[in-house]
């Protein structure tokens, strides 16, 4: 069980962030350190990063902030790439952030005016008009402003005039941590949740409402919840079958998650994910429910008969029960 204390420790501190959800709402503090970026994930490497801005923040008896942005550059910047995939929600990445400890957070609206801005007015106008960054913390290959122009190498010229500092993670320091919002989204659509869950420094989560479902699962024994995600650009991990961590609520279970389109029982399903909870017989239509992807327990099949997909659930379970043991 010592992976279970490491994947679910979570900051439960007091400590209260700030949070503005734009520019007009922002408030000017006093020693500002600051990082920018998308945090897709919120993952490992990011994490190091922010315990940076944190410690500098320390340091100059100042505040740490995190300017983010939403929606994700590429939903605008690249509309026609109705694929997009993202790892987090806004209200997830939202509320990884605030458990990073972190003292502000600006969510900025990402829209076609905001991307037509020049990377020295975003240095001039954003950093030091609005923000009064005192210190700015990037990483090596950071890049900003319109059609991505902006550089260190700008940000290094109008840091001594505009009166900010400038640190840059090192590009050896960011390939030791080894970890992009690209290599867990490999992991996560091959089915390789472990992977994801080290890169992350926790579990890959799916968040959604319960609503009614088909009820084929209660006529074999196993009644499932069926989760219907909001966001259309959450990343869906592998047709598969998981060992999943069940959030209702303040209350928690667990039980076997199946990400499929049922193909034993529809010929051209749509996808549906669905999770059989274990010691569990409440009502919960209408309910959020967070489910943490644990392990990967076999790729979504056709069986040829409903009892040998039941015989298939059995075995399912039984491997549920063992690693979870």
């Amino acid at each position: 069980m010592q992976y279970f204390a490491n994947v679910f420790k979570i900051n439960f501190s007091n400590h209260k962030v700030k949070i503005f959800n734009s520019l007009d709402e922002f408030q000017p503090i006093e020693n500002v350190v600051v990082t920018i970026g998308t945090f897709d994930g919120v993952h490992f490497g990011h994490q190091q990063l922010i315990q940076r801005v944190k410690q500098k923040a320390s340091e100059i008896n100042g505040s740490s902030l995190i300017l983010t942005f939403f929606p994700h550059p590429r939903m605008i910047l690249y509309p026609e790439e109705h694929g997009i995939e993202l790892l987090n929600t806004i209200r997830e990445k939202q509320a990884l952030l605030e458990q990073e400890g972190i003292d502000n957070l600006l969510i900025l609206p990402f829209d076609a005016t905001f991307a037509e801005i020049s990377s020295e007015e975003f240095i001039r106008k954003i950093l030091v008009e609005k923000l009064k960054t005192k210190v700015l913390i990037i990483g090596y290959d950071h890049r900003f402003g319109k059609n991505r122009e902006g550089s260190i190498d700008d940000l290094l010229k109008f840091a001594p005039e505009c009166g900010f500092e400038v640190e840059q993670i090192p590009e050896q320091d960011v390939n030791e941590i080894a970890v992009s919002s690209t290599q867990i989204r490999k992991s996560l659509k091959r089915g390789d949740v472990a992977t994801a869950a080290a890169f992350l420094g926790r579990p890959y989560t799916l968040t959604g409402t319960v609503v009614q479902g088909n009820k084929i699962g209660r006529t074999i024994g196993f009644p499932t919840a069926n989760l219907q995600i909001a966001e259309n650009y959450k990343l869906i991990p592998s047709e598969g079958v998981y060992v999943t961590k069940v959030d209702i609520g303040s209350d928690e279970f667990y039980g076997m998650l199946s990400i499929g389109r049922r193909p034993t029982l529809e010929s051209a399903g749509k996808l549906s994910i669905e999770v059989f909870i274990l010691d569990f017989n409440r009502e919960i239509y209408g309910s959020e429910v967070t489910l943490h992807l644990l392990a990967w327990v076999r790729e979504d099949r056709k069986f040829n008969s409903l009892e040998d997909l039941t015989r298939q659930i059995k075995n399912d379970l039984n491997f549920t029960l063992n690693y979870l043991k």
